[in-house]
């Protein structure tokens, strides 16, 4: 599996397009609901409906302020940011992650941090990891499904910004939508925790290491060269994962338990590809 275009295309082949999403499911034009744990690489964290992000999007819109303007949302965006991450923050915007990454390293190559909300370090890792208040440089994408190329570069105030970076400028109808998102993640994050991801464990943990929300394939039960038969034996039971190896898969939060017990009673093999029964 190369990645998400072949992936959709293995999606179509099997359920057709899809029609609607709502939380972490899919729903297919075959009226097959899909369990979600991709969610476009996390940018779906929050539900695929993308809650009060959407209406601000509308709302905006329906001002008819899409030019290049100078709006105010750019400074909304900032102080939304900020408030993230309990430290006050210049913000630039980036297409393209590589970009966003490198420009971070130009202004602190010693404090700059690629942030998932709610990700832990592993137990043996061994390394104390600096609260995100204080890294000069924090790259991170929006919780907002629709912003699939939107890159936040979030920078200390503080810190001396020689020459300021050279990123994009986001309409207004998709930066009220983006300011939105992040106020929406900061209330999630207050609302959950730990106890909402470990019941999963008993059926998770057979193939993924579970850090936080994220689950990262068990190298002695998903190796690199099995992975693309485990994902596509986990879309043969209705249930999307990330096709990429290196990106993790999500708890789907609201889910029952039950979505997954398909997997359960159908155990993925690496050596045969599929199923062990």
């Amino acid at each position: 599996m190369s990645g998400l275009p072949e992936f959709s295309g293995e999606i179509y082949k099997r359920y057709g397009s899809i029609r609607r999403a709502r939380g972490c499911f899919l729903y297919t034009e075959k009226n097959v609901r899909l369990t979600d744990l991709y969610q476009e690489n996390g940018r779906a964290i929050l539900g695929w409906g993308a809650g009060s992000a959407s209406t601000h999007l509308k709302n905006v819109l329906n001002r008819g302020i899409t030019g290049t303007y100078i709006t105010g949302f750019d400074y909304r965006l900032e102080k939304s940011v900020s408030a993230l991450l309990g430290s006050e923050r210049d913000v630039f915007v980036f297409s393209d992650k590589s970009r966003a990454l490198s420009e971070a390293l130009a202004i602190s190559r010693d404090s700059t941090s690629v942030w998932r909300p709610w990700q832990c370090a592993r137990a043996d890792e061994g390394t104390a990891v600096p609260p995100v208040s204080s890294v000069d440089c924090v790259v991170f994408e929006p919780p907002f499904p629709w912003g699939q190329n939107i890159f936040l570069l979030a920078v200390l105030k503080s810190v001396s910004v020689v020459a300021r970076p050279a990123g994009i400028k986001l309409p207004a109808p998709l930066s009220a939508a983006v300011t939105r998102s992040v106020y929406d993640l900061i209330s999630a994050l207050q609302a959950r925790s730990e106890k909402d991801w470990f019941l999963w464990d008993t059926v998770l943990t057979q193939y993924w290491e579970r850090r936080g929300p994220y689950l990262y394939p068990r190298k002695d039960a998903l190796d690199e060269d099995s992975y693309a038969g485990f994902v596509l034996h986990c879309l043969d039971l209705g249930i999307v994962v990330s096709p990429v190896y290196q990106s993790p898969s999500i708890v789907p939060f609201g889910a029952d338990r039950g979505v997954l017990a398909c997997l359960k009673k159908n155990p993925f093999s690496k050596i045969t590809g599929g199923s062990d029964g």
